[in-house]
């Protein structure tokens, strides 16, 4: 162990900035951990229409919930932010404002290298420790124990304190940027392929070629079991669809950065901004999640308007 984290104090007061799924997961693991207060903010928590059901959700994991994010700052040792994307900049502003000097602030959004550093330079100016997070793959199925990458002057001292916390976490870098650099492209990846299967699976579906179409790709990726593989992205997309178009656009951000035109990242927005648009309208309202691909697929094509169908199966 470093000698930064052996005298480094141990961080008894959380703050959790953002309490959707991300969140409220980290709050239900860290509740039984004996720490002297775990709190929490949403902006969703200002709205009547949107607070009852935060101030549930904080109930259920055990997050005390905060009245702003100063009273949060005015508690919290470390803060954990995990909100979208697009706000990344603007909370991690409103928390320099706020916060005491010598705060770790735990950035898990998903933002382009840039995004961070600027997000860093807010928080470094108001005293805080500011540390990256690229959170490598979906939370839910690993809880906080998901891998991720840390970045920045402060990551090496920050990482034995979450790790005390059962975070799985590696330092990437004491460089800004390197961790979220990581995650983002990857999403191209990632995002890419759900795109790419929610796409090709509906139309194969629409045609009544979807049997002969999965057989193929089954011969070329014999490791991928297609239609259950499928069915997890469909749904990840279904319910958080205007989550990941916002996670697209800083990927997109990301690429540009890199003096790239972000094509691609950009039609993954469009589409995953297209899925959003389908769950508004109560497109998938009749499926319930479990489902099979086809499932997803036939709400989608259900949802087409009259005339949209140029070749009926």
């Amino acid at each position: 162990m470093s000698d930064a984290a052996e005298t480094e104090p141990a961080v008894t007061r959380v703050g959790l900035v953002g309490l959707g799924e991300v969140g409220t997961i980290l709050g239900r693991a860290l509740a039984p951990q004996g720490l002297r207060w775990l709190g929490g903010w949403d902006v969703k928590l200002a709205h009547a229409d949107t607070r009852d059901e935060v101030l549930a959700r904080a109930q259920a994991a055990g997050v005390q919930p905060c009245d702003g994010m100063a009273a949060l700052c005015a508690q919290a040792e470390c803060i954990v932010c995990a909100v979208t994307a697009a706000n990344t900049l603007a909370v991690a502003q409103e928390a320099a404002r706020h916060l005491r000097p010598g705060t770790w602030f735990l950035d898990l959004n998903s933002a382009s290298p840039g995004t961070k550093q600027q997000a860093a330079a807010a928080i470094e100016a108001a005293g805080g420790r500011y540390v990256e997070a690229g959170v490598m793959t979906s939370v839910p199925p690993y809880g906080i124990r998901v891998p991720m990458l840390l970045g920045g002057p402060h990551a090496a001292a920050l990482q034995p304190i979450v790790q005390g916390w059962g975070m799985q976490v590696q330092v990437a870098s004491d460089r800004l940027g390197v961790a979220s650099a990581t995650k983002m492209c990857r999403s191209v990846m990632i995002k890419g392929l759900e795109a790419l299967v929610i796409e090709s699976f509906t139309a194969a579906r629409h045609y009544g070629v979807e049997q002969a179409m999965i057989a193929t790709l089954q011969e070329t990726f014999p490791g991928i079991d297609w239609p259950a593989q499928a069915a997890y992205f469909y749904s990840r997309v279904a319910q958080h669809g205007q989550r990941r178009a916002e996670e697209m656009r800083e990927v997109a951000r990301t690429v540009a950065e890199a003096g790239f035109e972000p094509l691609m990242a950009r039609a993954i927005a469009d589409k995953d901004d297209w899925m959003a648009a389908q769950r508004r309208a109560g497109a998938f309202a009749g499926v319930s999640d479990p489902a099979v691909w086809q499932q997803w697929a036939d709400a989608l094509l259900a949802a087409r308007r009259p005339g949209d169908d140029p070749m009926p199966r």
